[in-house]
């Protein structure tokens, strides 16, 4: 069950990074995958044009449902089709339908950290090329810069050794790491989708 804190919101600058990307992108369907309150997700439905679309999916829809009367007060309730339950089942059922692979501009994972890989595994092939996935809390505590024998939970550990790896087997273009799945910044990693080959790009 979440629990609500101010450290569990997405911050505003944060909001409005995930805002900018959208609309210099051009995006149009979008996926959140860990809604709670939804701060992120009305960033998201609002940067979307009006006929744009967001899949929402989240755990509990109690947390949501807080959130909703000011993503209508806002008028963008229209572009969310929320989804309770697990993520990863509503991944594979997606998945299911090759008419689905593909499709999405812009995928923003905040859930549990430990399903971060699996995660992964499954929306690289719902987002198109071109497309985006960002995954925040990727370098929580600043885990990215210490020694690899430092102390660190272990879902994080293994996900730092996730990012660091794919960051050694980029090409170097120019001074510009081009990214697949990850672009690092402070609070969030974006995943760039050229042509379903795996490269990333820090900032």
């Amino acid at each position: 069950m979440h629990s609500i804190s101010n450290f569990m919101a997405t911050p505003a600058d944060e909001g409005q990074l995930i805002s900018m990307l959208i609309k210099l992108m051009n995006a149009h369907k979008a996926m959140e995958i860990g809604v709670l309150t939804g701060c992120s997700l009305l960033a998201i439905a609002l940067a979307l044009p009006s006929h744009g679309k967001i899949l929402a999916m989240d755990i509990d829809r109690k947390y949501y449902e807080l959130g909703l009367p000011i993503i209508e007060k806002a008028g963008v309730a229209h572009k969310i089709d929320f989804k309770e339950g697990p993520a990863l089942p509503l991944l594979d059922k997606l998945l299911q339908d090759d008419n689905n692979k593909g499709t999405f501009d812009f995928i923003f994972v905040d859930a549990d950290k430990e399903n971060y890989l699996n995660y992964h595994k499954r929306v690289i092939e719902l987002v198109r090329v071109g497309g985006l996935i960002a995954y925040d809390n990727t370098l929580w505590n600043g885990s990215v810069a210490v020694p690899p024998d430092a102390p660190m939970d272990e879902v994080v550990k293994a996900f730092r050794g996730f990012v660091m790896d794919s960051i050694k087997l980029l090409p170097l273009i120019q001074g510009l790491r081009f990214a697949k799945f990850l672009l690092v910044m402070e609070l969030l990693c974006v995943a760039v989708s050229f042509d379903h080959s795996s490269s990333v790009y820090c900032h």
